[in-house]
């Protein structure tokens, strides 16, 4: 029997950027998770960011996200980075943009990696770097009449 590092299930897929999106339009766990699916994953995990109703102290009442026209490209470098350092089987990111109301989802990431260490690993790894690094830009609009704006997610 052959070692169990030796099998090409332990190991990264060769093409395992399966979905990379910034939208408009309401996000889906469901397409996240069947994107990340593979039969040599024993793990998956998923990341979900949704809108909150408050933020520092004040109440939330409103919320945008904007984006450079390279975000999803940067989000594709950023995947490419985690699957460089993971044995990623496969991975999926999508982020919205646009007016977002409390409970909306904002960002879905999702990575299946042959163990459940790695995918958790990667997964945060995943939207660290995404939050920090992607062009996308939060607006909040405050109870209070103030409003601000997040850099990067």
């Amino acid at each position: 029997m052959a070692a169990v590092s030796d099998h090409p299930g332990e190991r990264g897929a060769a093409d395992p950027v399966k979905l990379i999106g910034v939208r408009e339009s309401a996000l889906s766990v469901d397409e996240v998770f069947a994107a990340v699916g593979d039969d040599a994953a024993g793990g998956i995990a998923l990341f979900v960011g949704t809108v909150r109703n408050h933020d520092g102290g004040a109440d939330v009442d409103a919320l945008g996200y904007s984006c450079h026209p390279s975000a999803e490209d940067e989000m594709r470098r950023i995947a490419e980075k985690v699957v460089a350092e993971y044995p990623v089987r496969a991975l999926a990111a999508v982020h919205r943009v646009g007016d977002l109301r409390v409970g909306d989802l904002a960002v879905v990431v999702g990575v299946s990696c042959p163990h459940r260490g790695d995918a958790f690993e990667a997964c945060r790894k995943l939207i660290d770097d995404l939050k920090h690094e992607v062009p996308i830009w939060k607006h909040q609009k405050f109870s209070d009449g103030t409003e601000e704006w997040v850099g990067a997610c």
